[in-house]
């Protein structure tokens, strides 16, 4: 019998601790799905996800960051249209100027009200969860 799994990912909402009203960092991707993303990728093997966490932003944004908190895991089927990936998300901040890199197009901070409507994936929705935590203490419930 051949065995299926979900490929694991992680995602990273950066918060930029030294700029007024602490914005969070997205990416445009440079491979499809096209379109703003929070920083992120695959899990290699042998990896743990924490590390992964950390290498993943340093390639997309050139940013040294601090992790805060795993957040949530995010594992809805449909979330990639190239695979069924779970994406373990992890709360970050950072200091400094990020730069796109590695498979990042363009890079650029948000604040909640900015936020641009082509996100990729479920991004949209891990970020409106964000935004709960962040503002009002609500984690998101399974």
């Amino acid at each position: 019998m051949t065995y299926r799994n979900p490929a694991p990912t992680v995602d990273i909402v950066i918060e930029m601790r030294d700029r007024p009203h602490r914005p969070i960092v997205l990416i445009e991707r440079r491979n499809e799905p096209f379109g703003w993303a929070i920083p992120g990728g695959f899990v290699d093997y042998g990896e743990r996800v924490e590390i992964a966490a950390i290498r993943e932003a340093q390639e997309e944004t050139q940013l040294d960051i601090t992790l805060i908190e795993q957040f949530y895991v995010y594992s809805d089927p449909s979330r990639d249209p190239r695979k069924h990936t779970l994406s373990i998300v992890f709360l970050a901040y950072a200091t400094g100027t990020p730069i796109a890199a590695d498979d990042a197009k363009d890079i650029a901070l948000f604040a909640p009200w900015e936020v641009p409507i082509n996100l990729c994936f479920d991004h949209d929705r891990i970020l409106q969860d964000y935004w709960q935590y962040r503002h009002y203490g609500v984690r998101p419930r399974p």
